[in-house]
């Protein structure tokens, strides 16, 4: 995806953990991050505590969505993915992509990943790999910080 895109249909889960969620439930009122992780990823499971602190801190301003994208056919258990997700506290719905359908969607190729679309839909900003977390704050404050249009 490129910047200023629109956030694309969340179609083609092969399952949905913690709540489904669609594009239309996200946009309109609050900034939306997501973020594609896998089980298998060290890095993914390090930036979880950080991603879990936004969460709680821009409860009621940031939309969350997880997307679990498969590395190995290991990471396309759904019982283990369910393990990973209770185990790194991930209460956030989580778009289990077995299909790698969303993944092609985004032409993600890395996890972890951070896709933040401001509250019209329109990608702002992107970032992948397991440091930058402040300056994904940043943007995310900067986001929250932008006048109603």
């Amino acid at each position: 995806m490129r910047l200023k895109e629109q956030m694309p249909e969340l179609d083609g889960a092969t399952a949905w953990l913690n709540g489904r969620r669609t594009k239309y439930d996200l946009i309109g009122r609050n900034p939306t991050l997501i973020h594609f992780w896998s089980i298998s990823c060290h890095l993914c499971k390090e930036a979880m505590p950080v991603l879990n602190k936004f969460r709680d801190k821009y409860n009621n301003e940031l939309n969350m969505i997880a997307v679990h994208m498969p590395r190995s056919k290991y990471d396309t258990d759904l019982e283990q993915i369910e393990d990973v997700a209770i185990e790194h506290n991930i209460l956030h719905p989580i778009f289990v992509d077995n299909d790698l359908e969303l993944t092609n969607v985004f032409d993600n190729q890395y996890v972890p990943a951070y896709y933040l679309f401001d509250k019209e839909g329109k990608l702002r900003h992107v970032q992948s790999g397991g440091s930058g977390m402040v300056m994904l704050e940043q943007r995310i404050i900067r986001l929250l910080n932008e006048p109603n249009r």
